[in-house]
């Protein structure tokens, strides 16, 4: 018996849509055979027809008018994959208004517009799959919504940016300061021309949205994600933490913490020990710990052609599968939880601190005379000389857990010291 055919309409074909197509074509007698469906592509929207294509497809089939595919009667499935914000949400929405199940890998209009594109789903009753949004070919969201729903999720740690990730083990690794590496990783194909959205963290909060939803079951408003990039880590901070037992990692953190949730991606100290310390080059890797699993890693290629079109393919799949079954329901709520996000001023974690200094007696107590004052207690200090320099120094410490807010006044009141050369840096800890 021949497998019934499921209509795929494509929007977008660089780099992640033509790997979706050669994957369906490769693929497609494989899916069939395992499913009893098969996937067949009807029509792809591109910006420009004219534009040469690795994979060719016939003429008919490819259109400038993303509208167009959508109201074909014969596509089942809407894969966006154009990315950005507009038109990709209004796209996203047009198909669900026209009974369309929806894939995207799309994670910025999912993390910002996920409410809404959710309770459109729910109210057409159809499905919104968005696996590759997350982590490339690493199966993370479904492990969370189906693999761990019956454990209380406690924390996620996750290197979730393969730009930032390659950029810090080429500091770490070979000594270069962020300029160098940055360089590298254009030269390399690693970073785009214009990396700001992966430097400043905003790749990895979007990230870190998504995975919280499906985590915690809580809707989350990006200004309540807490986002620090990695332009300020300097080859020092590297030396230091190496020194101190870390290594240093843009890390997406979502942390339960007496009844609400933190959010925050930052650079961050990580215990060498800790398994995502090993984590280099582009490699994503998503750390999770719950009360029945205890803790588990899951580790894979977080970006590139075939691993995040594989994903998309495997979201594909399911869809088809889930419209299938005879019970089937739209979606269930992703927002099944009602705590809170707690603010970054709330938060509370151990802190690596280096102040560069003038080189006088009395520095260090000065210091932490007002480290004291707010409650910050120092486990460690560690003093050096500027080289080549008569008197500039810099001293570095490390702290109990501490408050962020009060931290930050404390290293307000530091960098107003006449014994200052430069503003104080930090580094929260994990470990």
């Amino acid at each position: 018996m021949a497998a019934k055919e499921i209509g795929i309409g494509l929007i977008g074909m660089g780099t992640v849509g033509t790997g979706v197509v050669k994957i369906l074509r490769e693929r497609g007698d494989t899916i069939a055979a395992r499913t009893g469906l098969r996937p067949v592509l009807r029509q792809v929207a591109v910006r420009n027809l004219g534009q040469m294509r690795e994979v060719a497809l016939p003429p008919e089939m490819m259109t400038a008018d993303p509208q167009a595919v959508i109201a074909r009667p014969d596509v089942d499935i809407v894969v966006e994959l154009m990315g950005g914000y507009e038109p990709a949400r209004t796209l996203v929405l047009k198909a669900i208004e026209s009974g369309k199940h929806v894939v995207t890998a799309n994670k910025a209009i999912i993390a910002l517009y996920g409410q809404e594109i959710f309770a459109a789903a729910r109210e057409k009753g159809v499905l919104v799959y968005f696996e590759a949004s997350v982590g490339g070919a690493i199966p993370i969201l479904a492990a969370l919504r189906e693999s761990f729903v019956a454990n209380e999720i406690r924390a996620i740690f996750g290197i979730v940016n393969g730009t930032t990730n390659y950029i810090l083990t080429r500091m770490t690794e070979d000594g270069m300061d962020f300029g160098e590496a940055l360089a590298e990783a254009v030269r390399g194909g690693y970073a785009e021309a214009d990396p700001t959205l992966d430097l400043e963290g905003i790749d990895a909060a979007h990230k870190l949205a998504i995975l919280a939803s499906c985590a915690f079951g809580i809707p989350v408003d990006m200004e309540d994600v807490y986002v620090e990039g990695i332009s300020e880590v300097c080859p020092q901070d590297i030396s230091y933490a190496r020194e101190f037992g870390y290594v240093i990692k843009l890390l997406a953190i979502a942390k339960e913490a007496g009844g609400s949730i933190e959010l925050r991606v930052h650079p961050t100290m990580l215990s060498r020990h800790h398994p995502l310390a090993s984590v280099r080059e582009t490699y994503n890797a998503i750390y999770v710990e719950g009360d029945a699993i205890g803790k588990a890693m899951f580790l894979g290629r977080g970006a590139g052609r075939m691993p995040t079109a594989s994903a998309v393919v495997s979201d594909i799949v399911e869809a088809i599968l889930r419209s299938r079954e005879a019970d089937f329901q739209a979606e269930r709520s992703l927002y099944w939880n009602r705590k809170t996000i707690q603010p970054m001023s709330e938060v509370a974690c151990k802190f690596y601190l280096r102040f560069p200094i003038v080189d006088q007696p009395g520095v260090i107590g000065k210091i932490a005379t007002v480290l004291g004052s707010h409650g910050i207690s120092i486990t460690s200090v560690r003093a050096s000389l500027v080289e080549m320099t008569t008197n500039a120094g810099h001293v570095e410490m490390l702290t109990h857990r501490a408050g962020e807010a009060a931290v930050q006044q404390a290293l307000q009141e530091i960098n107003a010291l006449p014994v200052m050369r430069d503003k104080s840096m930090y580094l929260r800890i994990e470990e």
